[in-house]
């Protein structure tokens, strides 16, 4: 029966790598026993003498950062040998280009309705409904109404028309 001095079990990566897990192992703290695939893969894609090299240039309180970004590009690159996470990103880029469209599109409907749901500016009437053509000052050969250039908007007048019903043409009083 052996005894040991250290209790604890081993870590993910010194139980991969089938080591003794020292009490100052560098990987302890971020690969625990419970997560042993998240070593693996990361020693599979960058091999444990290089995290272990990375592990100790960076500066402890960013250690567990620079650990859980391996971990994800390792699981990215699992999944996808050749783009990794950059063919992550680039799926979530055109899924935002194509949401973007969608919103402009939705946007462009809410003012068409908006829009629509405004009063409309009465039309000009046809030359033919007060007998005769519309000048720029609005004055007609019949009289009957008046078109502002600055708002677009004509206005009718029925003081100059006698007919009641709007078909004289004629414009006579």
């Amino acid at each position: 029966m052996a005894s040991s001095s250290y209790s604890n079990p081993p870590c993910a990566a010194c139980k991969c790598l089938r080591r003794k897990c020292m009490p100052d192992c560098i990987f302890a703290p971020y690969f625990p026993p419970e997560e042993p695939q998240k070593f693996i893969n990361v020693h599979k894609i960058f091999g444990a003498s290089n995290v272990s090299k990375l592990l100790n240039d960076v500066p402890p309180h960013q250690r567990e950062d620079a650990v859980n970004s391996l971990a994800y590009e390792a699981e990215a690159r699992m999944k996808d040998p050749v783009y990794g996470c950059v063919g992550a990103i680039s799926v979530l880029q055109r899924q935002v280009m194509r949401l973007q469209k969608e919103l402009d599109a939705t946007n462009a409907d809410i003012i068409r309705y908006a829009y629509n749901e405004m009063p409309q500016p009465p039309q000009p009437p046809a030359a033919s409904q007060y007998g005769g053509r519309r000048t720029a000052a609005g004055h007609g050969s019949s009289g009957g109404g008046s078109f502002d250039q600055n708002s677009g908007f004509y206005y009718p007048s029925q003081w100059n028309n006698n007919d009641p019903s709007g078909d004289n043409e004629s414009g006579s009083m």
